[in-house]
C-alpha cells in the first residue's frame, strides 16, 4: 500500500523508526530488527540517515526496500542537508525511489566539529523545496520540535521557521521527542494558530536508562517533568524495574494522545524491538476504531 493511501484514510496512524547499523557488517542484524519491527505492522517505518556519505545513502536504501519490498509496509527515508550537494541527493532520491521509497523525512542534520559544511543546503526547508522540484511525486514529512529547536530563540521564532519549511513544500510533520503531552499540545496549538495545517504525529522515545534520558534531554532542551524525574531518581540503578517502569510511562503517553484525537504516534524504538514490542501491545488496541 502506498504512504499515500494510509496518511488519508481518517486514523490515527501508529509508526516507528529505525536506524541503519553503522557498518555492513551489522547488516544481518538489521535484517532481524527489521522483520521484528515489520512484524507488529506498523502504519509505516521510518529509517535514518547518516551525514551524506554513499554508504549511508546505500544502507538506508536497503533497509527502506527490505520494508517496503519484502513486507509490504511504507517506508520513509531520511535524508540530511548540511553535508550533502545536490549530486549527493540526486543520488540518493533515485536510490529510495528505486527501492520503493515514496515519502522522505527533510532534515537539515546536526553540525560536526571539524566537518566543512558544503553551503548548498543550509537549511531543511532548501532540502524541502529541492526535493519537490525533482521528485515532485514523493511525499515530504519534516520535522518539528514542541518545546522548540534548541537553537531558536522560542518557541515562536521555531514555529515561525517550521511554517517556512512547511510552505516550502511539507506535507506531514513528525515531532521530536517529549516526555510531557502538556508541552505537545501547547506547542500543536500554536502551530495551528501560524497557519500549519498538514499532520503532525507525536514522537514518543521509551526510557531505557536515566542518563540516556538526561543526556537526550540537554541535547535537545526537552524538559524532564517532575513524574519522570522521580521514576530517575527511584529507578536509576535498577536498570530492569526503570526499563519497565519506561514501558508504562510511554504506554501512558499514547493513551493520552490517542484520546486527545493527535493525528498520529511515532514511537523512536533506538533498535530495541522487545522494547518496541511490549509498548506497541499496550498501545495498539487504542489504534482500532480510530476510523474518523
Amino acid at each position: 500500500m502506498r504512504i499515500q493511501d494510509i496518511l488519508t484514510d481518517g486514523r490515527i496512524h501508529l509508526s516507528c523508526e529505525i536506524f541503519p547499523p553503522k557498518a555492513f557488517s551489522g547488516m544481518e542484524q538489521a535484517a532481524s530488527l527489521t522483520r521484528e519491527i515489520a512484524s507488529l505492522h506498523p502504519d509505516f517505518i521510518s529509517v535514518t540517515y547518516g551525514h551524506g556519505t554513499h554508504s549511508d545513502r546505500t544502507a538506508t536504501a536497503r533497509i527502506a526496500h527490505t520494508i517496503s519490498k519484502e513486507y509490504g509496509i511504507p517506508a520513509v527515508a531520511h535524508l540530511t542537508a548540511l553535508y550533502s550537494d545536490k549530486a549527493k541527493i540526486d543520488e540518493a532520491l533515485d536510490m529510495f525511489e528505486e527501492a520503493g521509497v515514496s515519502a522522505v523525512l527533510a532534515l537539515r542534520g546536526d553540525y560536526i566539529d571539524g566537518e566543512q559544511l558544503v553551503g548548498e543546503f543550509n537549511h531543511a526547508s532548501d532540502l524541502v523545496s529541492y526535493i519537490r522540484s525533482v521528485k515532485p511525486d514523493f511525499k515530504v514529512f519534516g520535522a518539528c520540535y514542541p518545546e522548540g529547536h534548541y537553537q531558536a530563540d522560542s518557541l515562536d521564532q521555531d514555529i515561525e521557521n517550521l511554517k517556512i519549511k512547511v510552505d516550502a513544500g511539507v506535507t506531514h510533520l513528525i515531532s521530536q521527542l517529549f516526555y510531557d503531552n502538556e508541552d505537545f499540545y501547547r506547542f500543536l496549538d500554536k502551530a495551528r494558530a501560524a497557519g500549519i495545517t498538514v499532520p503532525i504525529e507525536a514522537g514518543i522515545m521509551p526510557v531505557r536508562g536515566a542518563k540516556s534520558v538526561r543526556r537526550m534531554a540537554e541535547r535537545n532542551a526537552s524538559r524532564i517533568p517532575d513524574k519522570l524525574n522521580t521514576l530517575l531518581n527511584k529507578w536509576g540503578d535498577d536498570i530492569q524495574s526503570l526499563r519497565a517502569a519506561g514501558i508504562l510511562y510511554a504506554s501512558e503517553q499514547i493513551a493520552d494522545l490517542v484520546a486527545h484525537d493527535v493525528d498520529g504516534v511515532h514511537l523512536y524504538s533506538m533498535n530495541h524491538p522487545a522494547t518496541t514490542r511490549r509498548i506497541w501491545r499496550n498501545a495498539e488496541p487504542l489504534f482500532r476504531g480510530t476510523q474518523g
